[in-house]
């Protein structure tokens, strides 16, 4: 398997341009009108704009390219080789090489200074002109200008920049300005100037970089993952390379202020309120000297991470729509009637009174488990609600679950990244860390809840549900502003925890990510409307969330409802064994044994341990009959053949043949191990390395149950795994019975909010 995330967003083309003196590597994402150059800032690639360049795809053509010295871009020596001369001529070469006559010019940071610079000089390029957290120093910022001034001094001169940039009074005598006094109240001085030097730079590259970043770009609370990415796009654009580029940027003030005076498109100025690197007076400056508007977020630094890439991403897609051929870009997928939902016909016009009340449902791709309760969940809705629509948003593999069942799935559907997809290629063997699965996910989450807004804002819906949906539920967090339906948020547990192999680092990550969930739960009680957690209190294991925090076990039963497990399925129809047998066709003498590894394409390593144990197995038991699911996103015929042994694809209800068989042998999924304990069927498990909602979560509540039989993949050969097989099959299991009605009980909750 891969080890690159996948994205939100593919290219439609890419490929290289010729600059001056510099190969520039670009991609062509969608195909809507007008056209979109996206320029990044100092030192970073084009994958710096990983958060918008998939939902502005969905609308617009947008050209992204590594700036010369970044990314598959080649890298030339010199501070001159990054003067702005040369970088407005990369960008025309970019819009020549990609066919595009102009575009709406979107520039971040320094890369604002290029954006800027192609629309004043070029203005037949930039149909309109979007400066981003701008690095235009259009006003006088002293501790800027002496790092400039001192940058190839001997690194002895940092002592004196040090000095002088911690002197605030010294600074606003020194600028005279407004700017000075303003930035004083406002943000701190560049404290750390002393690191703008060559030499500390290429001397002590990785003590720059930390400072960098900590000091002056990352000033939001918990963006660990933009640090990330941040950290290691320079560490590949190399220290020589970096300071090149900050020596190169140098523009004075009234060289800045000569190229906004320039600039005649339309222009929409976006700057943090609490940028360290560049005061909001530049921008604010380079809205009034561009005749343009002014988008000031709120709380955000020189990085807007966080929630901000929602407001900004709808700002900016709100801004470059108007430049379009008619007006707008091409639209996203969906209905343009708002007023009722598609079939297979004309909808029925029903007078407003009588308008059936309507539910967007969305269900967890990551494995089969959440689909199948969904169902369940929705089915009693109906009972409860017999007018009530639900449309589901989904993505594979959800969506075959609910095709089976008949469910409405909502076109836009086809607009999600693939969650499931990103899970798979991160999974290394029979290990899987689940922490860093969901925080290399941003871009996916961040593109995907695009698709749900869109998708709310066109249509009415009476009630939101997300089963799982961290989407959904994260940036409506961040923008509560964003609701406009009641909220039903369901889970089966709550908060993130180290596993035996987590690092130091790991458990603070850990940390912080539960912190940031207590703020947003705790900060914000209107978003949720109801939150569910599916099970019972004491399923809630009593580990703690991190240092100075809350168990998981106080967080969720302070803040959540408790309807029990929800099962797809009354084991009560089960309990006929010898019928169903007969039934699904086990003859009445085998021994059933199912080995499956749900849905998100995780698993192929244990099925392949497993499968090599069957003969061993075989060998006890002649009367062993082993099937394997490989579930719908492992393709079984890639599977080793075995005498005996079936292999299939994705089967539905597979409840039933787990009711039915003597054995499973499954991975630690919630959804597969609740469903054997339901049916009071022997299961050897073995939990995922490193993932910490199989390893801790589940494992808590099927020892509650008394149910499966633990095992560990790293020791557990095939000969191991034949003798417990061999041990376990048809043994009496005497698991606690699974409580019946958690599906109704959590429709209840859910119906209260209609």
């Amino acid at each position: 398997m891969t080890t690159e995330p996948v994205r939100a967003s593919y290219p439609k083309r890419s490929g290289y341009a010729d600059g001056d003196g510099a190969r520039l590597f670009y991609e062509v994402h969608g195909e809507g009108d007008p056209p979109v150059l996206l320029i990044q800032g100092w030192g970073l690639p084009g994958a710096g704009w990983r958060a918008y360049t998939a939902d502005l795809a969905r609308r617009f053509r947008v050209v992204v390219y590594d700036q010369r010295g970044t990314g598959r871009s080649s890298r030339p020596c010199g501070p001159a080789a990054f003067s702005p001369e040369k970088r407005v001529s990369d960008a025309r070469a970019v819009l020549d090489a990609t066919g595009t006559r102009d575009a709406v010019v979107v520039g971040v940071s320094g890369g604002a200074q290029t954006a800027v610079a192609l629309a004043a000089k070029h203005p037949d390029r930039a149909r309109a002109l979007v400066p981003m957290l701008s690095a235009l120093p259009l006003t006088p910022w002293p501790p800027l200008e002496l790092a400039w001034r001192s940058f190839e001094e001997p690194r002895q001169w940092r002592r004196l920049l040090s000095f002088l940039a911690a002197q605030p009074r010294l600074i606003a005598l020194l600028a005279r300005s407004r700017t000075a006094r303003r930035s004083r109240r406002r943000v701190k001085p560049l404290d750390g100037v002393r690191m703008f030097n060559r030499a500390a730079i290429v001397g002590d590259f990785e003590e720059f970089v930390a400072w960098t970043l900590d000091k002056q770009l990352i000033t939001d609370p918990h963006m660990t993952i933009e640090r990330e990415h941040i950290r290691r796009w320079w560490h590949e654009t190399g220290a020589e390379t970096i300071a090149d580029m900050f020596a190169g940027y140098r523009m004075t003030a009234s060289e800045a202020r000569e190229l906004c005076e320039r600039v005649e498109c339309p222009t929409f100025v976006i700057h943090g309120e609490r940028d360290l690197i560049a005061p909001l007076e530049w921008g604010e400056t380079a809205a009034e000297l561009t005749g343009g508007e002014l988008l000031v977020v709120s709380g955000s630094g020189h990085v807007p991470g966080g929630g901000h890439p929602v407001r900004i991403g709808l700002a900016l897609r709100e801004f470059i729509g108007r430049f379009g051929a008619s007006g707008g870009g091409r639209p996203p997928a969906g209905r343009a009637d708002s007023a009722e939902p598609s079939g297979t016909g004309p909808a029925e016009r029903r007078p407003a009174s009588r308008r059936r009340k309507r539910a967007i449902y969305i269900s967890s791709p990551i494995g089969l488990g959440h689909a199948q309760r969904d169902v369940a969940i929705a089915r009693e809705l109906r009972l409860l609600e017999p007018d009530l629509e639900i449309e589901w948003l989904a993505q594979d593999p959800v969506t075959r679950v609910l095709a089976a069942e008949g469910e409405r799935i909502h076109p836009a559907s086809e607009e999600l990244a693939s969650e499931s997809a990103h899970v798979a290629s991160l999974a290394s063997g029979h290990e899987l860390n689940a922490f860093d699965i969901w925080r290399t996910m941003d871009e996916i989450l961040l593109h995907n809840f695009m698709v749900f807004n869109d998708v709310t804002v066109q249509e009415r819906y009476d009630l939101w549900i997300a089963d799982e949906g961290w989407d959904v539920d994260f940036f409506l967090h961040e923008c509560p502003e964003l609701k406009r339906a009641p909220y039903a948020w369901l889970s089966d547990f709550a908060g993130a925890l180290p596993t035996g192999g987590s690092s130091r680092e790991e458990h603070l990550l850990l940390r912080d990510v539960n912190e940031q969930l207590l703020e947003q739960v705790t900060g914000r009680p209107e978003v949720r409307d109801r939150s569910i957690f599916i099970g019972n209190p004491d399923d809630a294991i009593d580990l703690s969330l991190g240092d100075g925090l809350p168990s998981v076990a106080e967080f969720a039963t302070e803040h959540y409802d408790f309807p029990g497990y929800v099962t797809a399925f009354d084991p009560a129809q089960l309990s006929d064994r010898e019928a169903l047998r007969a039934e699904l066709g086990y003859g009445a003498a085998e021994k059933v044994c199912i080995v499956t590894v749900g849905g998100s394409g995780v698993g192929e390593a244990l099925l392949r341990r497993v499968i090599a144990a069957y003969p061993l197995a075989k060998a006890a038991i002649p009367e062993l009959r082993m099937i394997a699911v490989a579930g719908p996103r492992i393709d079984p015929g890639s599977l080793p053949a075995s005498d005996g042994l079936e292999r299939c694809a994705y089967v539905h209800n597979l409840h039933r043949h787990l009711g039915a068989c003597d054995l499973g042998v499954v991975q630690g999924g919630l959804t597969t191990t609740m469903e054997l304990t339901a049916c009071h069927r022997p299961f050897l498990y073995f939990p995922l390395k490193r993932h910490f909602e199989q390893e801790l979560h589940v494992a808590h509540r099927l020892d509650r149950y008394g149910a499966g039989r633990r095992m560990e993949y790293d020791s557990s050969p095939p000969d191991v795994i034949a003798e417990a097989i061999v041990e376990e099959l048809g043994r009496d299991t005497g698991y606690r019975d699974v409580e019946a009605g958690g599906g109704r009980r959590a429709a209840e909750l859910i119906a209260e909010l209609l």
